[in-house]
């Protein structure tokens, strides 16, 4: 085997390797001979069943297994004694008019990672901008969790019903004077002017009373769920049971306890919690966007073609697919179209960051233990048919870039804590209005930087330009900006030439049909 470097330039790298027609035919009959001892053939006994015969049998799977494992063997001997760190997959060819008995030739094609000097984290300064919890919101939200709560007691014989108030009924359905399936029901709850039985329904027991026998006619709506109701006219016969009345929910410990909570002041923290949680997303973004273009702004480093490529496809699939559910998609593609350099650079960005952190992460040590990396793949194959669980576990076990995929987010937010906690950090209480201000305001400075600045080549950075064009539809808006928060994590070099392909994501699940069972209520709105 002879190996001859035939590219170095930048990041860029390629060889070409051949292999001796010698060389294969040596490996492919230490094949034959390996697995001649197992082949069986008749008129021979096992094992004694002559090598030229296995060959002739054998010999053009043997031949195309061995180049194949020759090739990947090759491929991992030349990133090891080169010393390469791979951005991506080496793309690997064999020569056109190879056939066997003659020399192959193997070109290999790669982008490097590039070295990057080890990043200062000496001198962040971040502003973390919190939304404090008012007692005001505390009690605001348990109010509504009272009102989703709501009780009701029995009301006067001669009450009739309002909106409101909740009845108590026993009804059958027909449909040209037959009952039909799944309407009928006996203590059926009903509140007047909930909607939640099919248009007309409730407003015709509106004075109704306790005791009272009622027919009413309503028809069902063409688009209902059921199609032998659709569009249809029918009947319900409905006996009032009882005329209920709301009663005030009082806000107390017993009310806590009703909900499975040891008593109010344990429902109260609960509550500041959730609303805290809130707004501790967007806060967390506006530290975030702040430190990586403290980041950004002070490092300018080539990054691997390949990867920016890479990312800039995931950008571009994401906006086309917005951009469909647009009211005029052929405009919304158009207008992403003319941004196209734009969102290029975000996806630079993103690769150039996602080096620094992973330069920072690893001259820190940071890492993603075992343990954490199991619970990313067994939710990760959640995503999978049950029957192809174990298949995609097994390749993302196969596959480092595949598993450096998977765990890149997590590494991304865990080098971003340990950055947090070593920045010099300020915080200022704001109002939520303030918060969502500050981070809009980040991006138009961001945009303004990009305009301004002149395009450089893909050895430079390109300030990455946010969403602020006013003729952009708003959920491209939004693509552009997630775009640039997030940026790529640094890939595994591969250790194998040809990837394994992924089991294939199950499709949404449909929902089973349920078993038919007497409805209590005549039918909810679709």
């Amino acid at each position: 085997m002879a190996t001859k470097q035939t590219k170095n330039e930048g990041l860029k790298r390629a060889y070409l390797i051949t292999f001796t027609a010698a060389e294969i035919a040596e490996k492919v009959d230490a094949e034959i001979k390996k697995i001649a001892p197992q082949v069986n053939m008749p008129g021979f006994r096992k094992g004694k069943v002559p090598a030229n015969l296995v060959k002739k049998m054998h010999g053009e799977q043997l031949h195309a297994q061995t180049l194949n494992d020759t090739i990947r063997a090759s491929v991992d001997g030349l990133i090891a004694d080169e010393e390469l760190r791979p951005a991506m997959q080496p793309a690997v060819a064999l020569n056109e008019d190879y056939e066997e008995g003659k020399d192959a030739e193997i070109t290999v094609e790669l982008e490097v990672l590039p070295v990057v000097e080890a990043p200062s984290i000496d001198g962040l300064k971040l502003e973390k901008l919190s939304v404090p919890v008012s007692d005001e919101q505390i009690e605001e939200a348990i109010a509504g969790i009272a009102g989703q709560n709501k009780s009701y007691k029995d009301a006067a014989k001669t009450k009739k019903a309002a909106d409101g108030n909740q009845l108590i009924i026993d009804f059958v359905g027909k449909i040209d004077g037959e009952e039909f399936e799944g309407g009928k029901a006996e203590d059926a709850p009903l509140v007047i002017g909930s909607g939640a039985f099919i248009p007309g329904f409730e407003d015709q027991l509106v004075g109704a009373k306790k005791g009272d026998e009622k027919t009413i006619t309503v028809t069902f709506p063409e688009d209902y769920q059921a199609d032998h109701l659709a569009g249809k006219e029918a009947t319900f016969d409905v006996t009032v049971k009882a005329v209920k009345v709301e009663t005030e929910t009082k806000i107390d410990d017993e009310f806590a306890k009703n909900l499975g909570l040891d008593g109010l002041d344990k429902l109260q923290e609960i509550m500041k919690g959730q609303l805290e949680q809130q707004t501790a997303g967007m806060t967390r973004t506006q530290m975030k966007r702040s430190l990586l273009d403290q980041l950004a702004g002070s490092h300018d480093f080539e990054v691997p073609s390949t990867m920016v490529d890479a990312e800039f496809e995931q950008i571009w699939a994401q906006l086309q697919q917005e951009a469909a559910k647009e009211e005029d998609p052929a405009d919304a593609l158009k207008q992403i179209e003319e941004e196209k350099d734009d969102y290029r650079a975000i996806a630079e960005r993103r690769v150039r960051l996602g080096l620094l952190l992973s330069e920072i992460g690893q001259a820190n040590g940071v890492e993603v233990t075992a343990q954490e990396m199991q619970m990313l793949i067994q939710q990760a194959a959640q995503q999978y048919r049950e029957e192809d669980r174990e298949r995609f576990m097994q390749y993302i076990q196969q596959e480092p870039m595949a598993a450096a995929q998977l765990r890149a987010p997590l590494y991304e937010d865990k080098v971003v804590d340990f950055l947090f906690d070593k920045a010099e950090v300020t915080e200022r209480d704001v109002t939520v209005e303030e918060l969502q201000a500050a981070i809009e305001a980040d991006e138009e400075a961001e945009a303004e930087k990009a305009k301004a600045a002149p395009k450089k080549k893909a050895a430079k950075k390109a300030p990455a330009k946010k969403a602020t064009a006013k003729k952009a539809p708003a959920k491209k808006a939004a693509a552009k900006a997630d775009a640039d928060d997030k940026p790529a994590a640094k890939k595994a070099p591969a250790k194998k030439a040809p990837a394994k392909k992924a089991p294939a994501k199950k499709a949404p699940a449909k929902k089973p049909a349920a078993k038919k069972a007497p409805a209590k209520k005549p039918a909810a709105k679709k």
